[in-house]
């Protein structure tokens, strides 16, 4: 799940539409990385 997490966060950075993943304002990237994202997510899996 990990992996496939990582990969959905990379997309756009992939894309060249942002330096980090953190930066993609609808991903949940960064409410991985301690932020608070635009969007509630349910991390436990």
């Amino acid at each position: 799940m990990k992996i496939k997490v990582d990969y959905i966060h990379n997309n756009p950075v992939k894309r060249g539409y942002v330096d980090e993943a953190i930066h993609w304002g609808y991903s949940s990237a960064r409410d991985y990385s301690g932020m608070v994202g635009l969007v509630d997510i349910e991390k436990l899996w």
